[in-house]
C-alpha cells in the first residue's frame, strides 16, 4: 500500500510538472506574453463573468469523483454488456493497428494518453481567459461538462470490457506493459468497464472543435490541438484500451457536446 503510494505521488509529480513545461511554453507562443500581461490584471473580473460555468463544470467533475465507484455495481444490475456486440462489428482491429507497434511509436502514444490529453484539456482555461471575450472560455467548460456527464450515463448504461481484457491473446496492453507504473494512476479515473465510449478521444476531440472555433485568434492552437486530438485517440487504440468502435462514439459525442455548449452560449 505504502509503495503504491509513493508510486502515484511520484507519477503525479511527474504529470505536473511535464504539463506544466508544456503549458507554459505554448501559453508564451499562442497566447502571447501581451495577452498574459492583460490576464494577469483582470483574471478576477474574467474568472468572475465565468464563474457559473466554470463552477457547474467543477460540480459534475465532483459527482462523477463521487459515484465512479459504484458505476459499476448499477451496471452489473441493468445488465447490457455490449462487449460481445462492439468485438462482433470489428474483431480484431484493434490487434491490426498494435502490429505496426515499435518502442517509439509505443513511448510517444503513451506521453499523448497521458501528458498530452491533461495539457490538451487545461490549455484552453489559460488561452480563452486570455481573450475579452468569454464565449470560448464558457463554451470549454460546458462542453466539458456535457462530455463527462453523458459519459457517465453510457457508463451506467452499458458494460464493455476494452480489447486488452477481452482478447489479451491478441491485444498487449502496452501503456501497462511498458509503463506499468501507470496503471495505478490510470485506476483512480477509469475502471475496466467502462470505455464505451472514449473518454479521451470526445474530450480531445471537444478541445480540437473548439480550437477551431477560435483559429482566427489562435491559429496555432488549432495546428497544436488538432495534433494532440489525432494522436490521443489513436493511443486508446494502440495502447489496447479502447476499440474503434469506442473512438468513433467518441468523436460524435465530442462534436455533439460542441454543437450544444455552442448553441446555448450564443443563444445567450
Amino acid at each position: 500500500m505504502a509503495n503504491s503510494l509513493s508510486t502515484l505521488s511520484v507519477l503525479l509529480v511527474q504529470v505536473l510538472v511535464g504539463v506544466s513545461v508544456l503549458l507554459g511554453l505554448t501559453s508564451l507562443v499562442v497566447v502571447g506574453p501581451t495577452r498574459l500581461q492583460t490576464l494577469r490584471q483582470e483574471k478576477r473580473a474574467r474568472l468572475r463573468e465565468a464563474l457559473p460555468y466554470l463552477g457547474l463544470l467543477v460540480a459534475v467533475l465532483i459527482v462523477n469523483k463521487v459515484v465512479r465507484d459504484i458505476i459499476p455495481e448499477i451496471s452489473w444490475l441493468i445488465g447490457l454488456n455490449v462487449t460481445s456486440y462492439i468485438f462482433a462489428i470489428e474483431g480484431a482491429t484493434v490487434s491490426d493497428i498494435q502490429s505496426v507497434a515499435t518502442p517509439e511509436l509505443t513511448a510517444y502514444f503513451s506521453f499523448v494518453y497521458i501528458f498530452g490529453y491533461v495539457f490538451l484539456l487545461v490549455f484552453p482555461f489559460i488561452a480563452y481567459l486570455s481573450l475579452r471575450d468569454l464565449k470560448p472560455l464558457k463554451r470549454t467548460a460546458l462542453a466539458y461538462a456535457l462530455n463527462y456527464s453523458l459519459g457517465l450515463v453510457f457508463y451506467t448504461l452499458f458494460i464493455s470490457y476494452g480489447p486488452r481484457n477481452l482478447i489479451p491473446d491478441l491485444v498487449d496492453p502496452l501503456l501497462y506493459s511498458t509503463y506499468p507504473q501507470t496503471q495505478i494512476l490510470t485506476s483512480k479515473v477509469n475502471t475496466n468497464t467502462n470505455v464505451f465510449p472514449s473518454l479521451h478521444t470526445s474530450l480531445s476531440v471537444t478541445a480540437a472543435a473548439l480550437a477551431w472555433q477560435t483559429r482566427k485568434v489562435y491559429p496555432y492552437w488549432l495546428a497544436i490541438a488538432s495534433v494532440f486530438a489525432v494522436s490521443i485517440s489513436l493511443a486508446t487504440m494502440y495502447l489496447g484500451i479502447h476499440w474503434a468502435t469506442d473512438v468513433v462514439v467518441g468523436v460524435g459525442l465530442g462534436l455533439f457536446c460542441v454543437g450544444v455548449a455552442s448553441w446555448y452560449v450564443d443563444r445567450l
